[in-house]
């Protein structure tokens, strides 16, 4: 058989595992949500601690790599200005005649089905600044965002 066609090992043939990737910018977090990393990274450890298999083992250590990285870098955000939006806000939109209502916060705490969007999201970015009773352009759109509150 031709050298071209033999492996050494099984692992030849594997796609690579790559890490996890860190997000851009500065890694703001609530108080929650650092209580949420906190979390995790124990999680990650008693999974590292008990897992026997070798790729669930691998896998494992690279999220505690990820969550331990992100455990680091984690800066407090000040708290926002009453009256406007600002990270940590607690916003309410009218956006499409339907009313909304959600926290800005950081990457890792951000699940929009609960409420919660992270400060880089197209949607957070446009409204950083404004205040209630503001009209703001989304989407291509001109005046698609009111600003009902903010708190």
């Amino acid at each position: 058989m031709s050298v071209a066609f033999r492996r050494d090992c099984d692992e030849d043939h594997k796609e690579p595992r790559f890490e996890l990737p860190i997000p851009v910018g500065p890694n703001l977090v609530t108080q929650r949500g650092l209580e949420q990393i906190r979390l995790k990274v124990a999680r990650c450890e008693t999974r590292v601690a008990e897992e026997t298999d070798e790729i669930k083992l691998n896998d494992a250590k690279r999220d505690l790599r990820y969550w331990c990285t992100r455990l680091a870098t984690a800066h407090i955000a000040p708290s926002p200005p009453l009256d406007q939006v600002a990270f940590g806000s607690r916003v309410t939109i009218r956006m499409n005649g339907a009313e909304r209502v959600f926290n800005i916060v950081g990457d890792d705490e951000a699940d929009p089905a609960s409420g919660y969007i992270a400060f880089s999201a197209p949607l957070a970015r446009v409204l950083m600044g404004a205040v209630a009773g503001d009209l703001t352009d989304f989407a291509g759109k001109q005046d698609a965002i009111q600003i009902i509150g903010v708190r």
